[in-house]
């Protein structure tokens, strides 16, 4: 027997429309449905980010002033002269790249460091992991009225010295002190940031297949071959994220100064973002104050493009 084909009848063309109607309808729909999702978002970000942004480029080359009954009126570069001729704006900058020279490598080692320690299935890991992330969630404000009371003349950290050394080491006073003030403030900020990093961290190192140290201990190598070969590579992408997030979080330095010394003793603490904000707020200086945020935006977008470039995938094609 054979089996003949039947064609189906041909849709009217009035269906065919009502179908094309309705997909139109639902494409509207999805559309103003996904709008509606979307506009918070969008009015949160033009608020708080493309608004202010654009406002920073517009008010560094006016004369603008917090309060003040004088209209504003475009000066041109005169903010930017101002500031390349101050002498504070050089001491700030030069305190912001020596933070964040230090501060880059130190607490990224160190969390590092962390990780690998706690990066093991033993008893009672979890109790460490809880005590090195403690300080991460502590508000930043806390933590530096705490350390700025240990760093008192009378405070902790010079009674454990004369402690320790028998009175022979009596400390000084670490805030109050010109060439101290700012390794004190990094020395704070390294013990505060390093247990998110090592979170950071951690979950590269779980990322990396077991199968890679099994075959390299079949093939005799040592825990610093281990590390070298199988570990450092596979942290490509991790120590990437983690090196532009402090590097951004060490060059934004603030909250720690504005508590612990403002700026001072002699200047020895102030940043740029600290000058910005108090020429903006302080001195009412809105339009220096952008200035200021214009050239920090630049030397940030510099560091991170530098490092993303250092720390590329060189094979990736």
């Amino acid at each position: 027997m054979t089996q003949t084909a039947t064609l189906e009848p041909p849709v009217p063309a009035s269906q065919v429309g009502r179908r094309q109607r309705r997909f139109g309808r639902k494409l509207r729909s999805e559309g103003r449905s996904a709008a509606w999702l979307v506009a918070p978002a969008v009015v949160l970000m033009a608020t708080f980010v493309l608004i202010p942004i654009a406002l920073t480029f517009a008010l560094a080359f006016t004369n603008a002033k917090l309060v003040t009954p004088e209209p504003i009126s475009f000066i041109g570069i005169d903010n930017f002269t101002r500031l390349f001729d101050s002498p504070v704006f050089w001491k700030s900058l030069r305190n912001t790249i020596l933070f964040a020279v230090f501060v880059v490598p130190l607490q990224a080692g160190l969390a590092l460091v962390l990780a690998l320690l706690i990066n093991v299935k033993v008893r009672g890991v979890n109790v460490f992991r809880t005590v090195y992330f403690l300080p991460v969630v502590t508000s930043m404000v806390v933590i530096s009225l705490l350390w700025q009371f240990m760093y008192q003349p009378d405070g902790l950290i010079n009674s454990v010295l004369r402690t320790v050394s028998g009175g022979v080491i009596q400390g000084t006073d670490w805030l109050g002190n010109p060439t101290t003030a700012l390794a004190a403030i990094l020395f704070m900020s390294i013990w505060q940031g390093v247990g998110f990093h090592m979170v950071i961290w951690l979950s590269g190192l779980q990322t990396i297949p077991g199968d890679l140290y099994e075959a390299s201990s079949l093939d005799g190598a040592s825990n610093w071959q281990n590390f070298r070969y199988v570990t450092w590579p596979g942290l490509r992408q991790t120590r990437t994220f983690i090196l532009v997030t402090i590097s951004i979080a060490a060059f934004s330095l603030f909250t720690q100064v504005q508590v612990m010394t403002q700026g001072g003793p002699l200047d020895a603490t102030t940043t740029v973002v600290y000058q910005s904000v108090r020429a903006g707020y302080a001195q009412q200086q809105t339009g220096y104050a952008s200035a200021i945020s214009l050239v920090f935006f630049a030397l940030v977008l510099t560091v991170s493009l530098i490092q993303r470039y250092l720390t590329r995938d060189k094979d990736a094609k």
